[in-house]
């Protein structure tokens, strides 16, 4: 009887919201018995949970240039899931898959973490864009400028694909939500929490207030933190079986997001919920000033608009469970979570 392929693996971003989201399915995974998976992680401390659940660690940061390019050029599939802005990390990593290829000849796999943020057009919460992009779309995606964000590395990993060492899959998550429940975050070596809809929550709480930009007419695609999982494991296993199964390189954008959301009504939910739980001075939410956007949420990305439709993802047979009424229906326990955590 013949034995299963090893498939080797290198992750990124292990410890992170998505990274570690995505490692836990693979553990999880049918064939896991298959996969020889290794993470970058910082922490020394954290190696021997991750050891446990058969994850080889390397210890360092994706400022290790060397050590990125060094463990791409040993894997069939890489996984990308952190600082997915850095163009030198992405440039190390794809260094590395393209060493293996000029040495094996072979094809390895990349899928890197984009984001649709992408796709984000500024309106100060003043209007809802008419724009909708389709991950089928391709030239309406590739008139994105390289000034918007994720996209000069989103870029560099397609023309990997086109120059035939690396076969490559972009994801781009949209706001994700929902408290991770993992096995690493049982471990305690992930971080079980999103970034957009908490930062939303805690600038309400430091300013006793729910806020909104401008009108609040602009609005974002949503994805749970469960199904942008299963998206990646869907990816993972087309892509495994060759070449021709999904679309890759400049075929490969795939969105992740089941529904949009006004961020004017997620901000007013916010509002309410603070109100009644005696944590904001009024069910309806106040104006942010610029300089509470810099302060608590980071600027002025709350009032842009991001819409897209993720279509050849559900052509591959990814089906999300999650609608944006769970989206409504996570706030309070986000919020049970950031209080009792403060």
């Amino acid at each position: 009887m013949s034995t299963p392929e090893t498939t080797r693996i290198f992750v990124t971003g292990a410890t992170g919201y998505i990274g570690g989201t995505v490692l836990s399915a693979l553990l999880a995974h049918p064939d896991s018995d298959t996969f020889d998976i290794t993470a970058l992680i910082r922490s020394a401390e954290k190696a021997p949970s991750f050891n446990s659940a058969g994850v080889k660690t390397v210890i360092g940061s994706n400022s290790d240039l060397d050590t990125l390019a060094s463990l791409a050029s040993e894997a069939d599939v890489v996984i990308t899931a952190a600082d997915v802005d850095d163009v030198n990390t992405a440039k190390a990593i794809l260094q590395g898959l393209k060493e293996q290829h000029e040495k094996t000849g072979k094809v390895p796999i990349l899928i890197h973490t984009s984001g649709t943020g992408v796709l984000i057009e500024q309106a100060d919460g003043n209007f809802i864009a008419d724009e909708i992009y389709s991950d089928l779309d391709i030239p309406k995606i590739e008139s994105l400028p390289k000034t918007q964000p994720h996209r000069e590395v989103d870029i560099a990993v397609v023309a990997a694909d086109e120059e035939g060492y690396a076969r490559t899959y972009i994801i781009l998550p949209s706001t994700i939500y929902g408290i991770a429940n993992t096995l690493l975050t049982s471990l305690g070596v992930q971080n079980p929490y999103s970034r957009q809809i908490p930062r939303l929550i805690k600038a309400g709480l430091a300013r006793e207030q729910g806020g909104v930009v401008g009108k609040g007419l602009n609005v974002w695609p949503s994805i749970h933190v469960d199904d942008i999982g299963t998206l990646y494991t869907t990816i993972f296993d087309a892509a495994r079986k060759g070449p021709d199964a999904i679309g890759h390189g400049r075929q490969g954008y795939y969105f992740g997001e089941n529904g949009e959301y006004s961020v004017g009504e997620l901000s007013q939910a916010i509002a309410k919920l603070l109100y009644e739980a005696g944590l904001g001075k009024s069910p309806e939410a106040t104006l942010f000033t610029d300089d509470e956007l810099t302060k608590y949420v980071g600027g002025r990305w709350l009032g842009t608009n991001s819409r897209a439709r993720a279509e050849r993802a559900r052509l591959i047979g990814w089906n999300p469970i999650h609608d944006v009424n769970s989206l409504y229906a996570s706030l309070k326990v986000e919020l049970e979570e950031i209080v009792a955590n403060q």
